[in-house]
């Protein structure tokens, strides 16, 4: 089966940005930000040497859902759709399948601040409602990861839960977990 993400015209420009899809010839340049303490720290799995991050990154399902986040030639991050069912009753499954999507992102340290990460994640929301036809869209982070869901607000997703101690982190324990979503019919028509 086609991913849905195969079917858009690639790339897909913003006001600063180029979106595309994620290439075997990308591993050198996110693994330069990725390998940094600053992202490191929150990605769901952080490896440890080049070749780990080689074997997982060169993954087919990995590079499905990857997209990459171009300035001017210059990769500065990457971010994950992952095309997912709703939870549905048995007799309407057929109704869920497809129609929501997990996002997620990494951005080079280098380039915060200057609402890249802001840019990028809006394509990617106006990617998930406006051209595959999505219905809702989530994420979700650590509490303490800050500048995650303060990107989330800053996008328009809605707090939808806060759990207490419910998120294990490699090297922090236990900590609240945040999930954020946004329903297409919330989405403005303009962005």
């Amino acid at each position: 089966m086609r991913h849905p993400l195969d079917t858009l015209d690639w790339p897909i420009s913003t006001d600063r940005l180029l979106l595309r899809r994620a290439a075997p010839d990308d591993l050198d340049a996110t693994w330069a930000f990725r390998q940094l303490p600053e992202t490191h720290e929150w990605i769901t799995a952080a490896t440890k040497t080049y070749d780990d991050y080689r074997e997982r990154f060169l993954r087919a399902d990995r590079l499905t859902d990857l997209l990459i986040v171009e300035l001017d030639g210059r990769v500065i991050g990457d971010l994950t759709l992952r095309i997912q069912d709703a939870w549905a009753q048995a007799e309407v499954a057929d109704q869920a399948e497809g129609v929501q999507g997990e996002l997620g992102w990494t951005l080079d340290p280098a380039y915060g601040g200057k609402g890249y990460a802001t840019e990028a994640v809006r394509a990617l929301i106006d990617i998930s409602f406006n051209k595959l036809g999505l219905r809702r869209v989530h994420a979700d982070c650590f509490y303490d990861n800050e500048p995650s869901w303060r990107l989330m607000e800053r996008v328009g997703m809605r707090r939808e839960q806060h759990t207490v101690r419910d998120s294990l982190h490699r090297t922090k324990g236990w900590l609240d977990g945040l999930s954020y979503a946004l329903l297409a019919e919330e989405w403005p028509a303009h962005e």
